[in-house]
This record gives structure tokens, sequence and C-alpha cells, in this order.
């Protein structure tokens, strides 16, 4: 269940706020006026989430790259990368 807490718990409990996203790993939500405004997430959390959007999409570029004929087989990759090294 997710963790939901007014705009004026940032500056009266911020330190409590910070702590729970440290130890949980998870956001919280900041409301204005009864509806969503902030998803706050620590650092940590905000880092990996980002890492796994980068590589879903680095993923999808791949499978698009599939589709559309553009691979290598994996020996003329790995070939291609000794050649580099030697180069």
């Amino acid at each position: 269940m997710p963790t939901i807490r007014p705009s004026a718990d940032l500056r009266n409990s911020y330190n409590e706020i910070s702590q729970f996203c440290h130890e949980y790993a998870e956001p919280v939500f900041i409301t204005k006026n009864g509806k969503g405004d902030l998803a706050v997430l620590s650092i940590e959390a905000y880092e990996k989430l980002c890492g796994k959007f980068e590589l879903y999409s680095l993923l999808n570029e791949g499978l698009l790259a599939e589709k559309a004929g553009n691979t290598k087989p994996f020996d003329d990759v790995i070939n291609d990368l000794r050649k580099g090294l030697n180069a």
C-alpha cells in the first residue's frame, strides 16, 4: 500500500519522510489540497529506477533492430571486437 502524506509533512516531518524513503526504497506520495502532487524517492531508488528505464530502452532498441533484420551473427561481432582491440 502506498505511503501518502500531505504537503505540510515535507516541512514538518522531513527527516521522517527521508528515513522512510531510504529504509524501504519506496516513494512517498505527497498531496496538495487533497490531490496527488509529488512522489519523493531516495537518490538511490531514483537512480535504480532510471537505470531500469535505460536498460528497458536498450533492450527495446535491440528487439526493434532484430525485427528490422539489423543483426549480425555472434561470432562476427566477437571477431570485430577482437580486431578493434588488436588495432
